[in-house]
């Protein structure tokens, strides 16, 4: 990973494209919009996916609902 994050952990941030499922919520159905374009959230948490040091921040979108965002899913709200 190069250079510091795009964002920060408790930021407010806009989804700017929808967000699917990926298989990351089984209860839900394969490609099931989980997140609309517009929807804005909180960054609750930044890591990084170990085998490609891609930067994935987690954005609480509602109580019930925490994705994993890339940095070009998301923009400061």
């Amino acid at each position: 990973m190069s250079g510091p994050n795009r964002y920060d952990w408790g930021q407010r941030v806009r989804a700017i494209t929808d967000l699917t499922n990926d298989g990351s919520y089984p209860d839900k159905a394969d490609d099931e919009l989980l997140v609309k374009t517009g929807d804005t959230g909180e960054i609750v948490n930044v890591g990084t996916h170990v085998e490609t040091e891609t930067v994935v921040y987690l954005v609480e979108f509602s109580t019930k609902l925490v994705v994993g965002c890339l940095e070009d899913e998301i923009e400061p709200a």
